[in-house]
């Protein structure tokens, strides 16, 4: 069994944030193509979005993850958990590698340390959301209960 809530009672709400950090990150994702045109797609230059350093790849990286988590959000079904799961560990891996390459040559995403801190807590947000948006039967509920009265 696993150790994520089943019905939790705020379920449409973390629904919610998890489909707006998707909001957020087209959004970003866009602006930052728009402020990237006609760059490199993995240039290291001073391309700023919302205070974030940003590239023409990593904006579009942001779109397409962004469309993922709201196509999972509209769909819901435990669909939205599973992404929403998923694409945070992914953002957590590129977060801390922007951070361990944010001064060097390797830096491809052209992170700045304000990137890697949204891009983590955006990571931490989606997981949030996934942990606690599980739906399932009412069966399945009471025994979530009965074995966490246990431990």
């Amino acid at each position: 069994m696993a150790h994520t809530p089943i019905n939790h009672p705020a379920r449409p709400i973390y629904r919610a944030i998890g489909g707006l950090t998707g909001l957020y990150l087209v959004v970003f994702g866009v602006l930052g193509i728009i402020a990237g045109a006609g760059d490199e797609i993995l240039a290291q230059d001073d391309t700023r979005v919302l205070g974030q350093g940003t590239n023409l790849g990593f904006s579009l990286l942001c779109v397409l993850l962004g469309l993922v988590v709201l196509v999972g959000t509209a769909l819901g079904r435990n669909i939205d958990v599973a992404i929403n799961q998923w694409l945070a560990y992914a953002l957590m891996v590129i977060s801390l590698a922007g951070l361990a390459f944010i001064r060097t040559d390797a830096n491809f995403f052209n992170f700045s340390i304000f990137t890697v801190i949204v891009v983590m807590t955006a990571a931490l947000v989606l997981l949030m959301a996934g942990m606690y948006g599980k739906v399932g039967t009412e069966d399945e509920a009471e025994a979530f209960q009965k074995a966490r009265l246990v431990l």
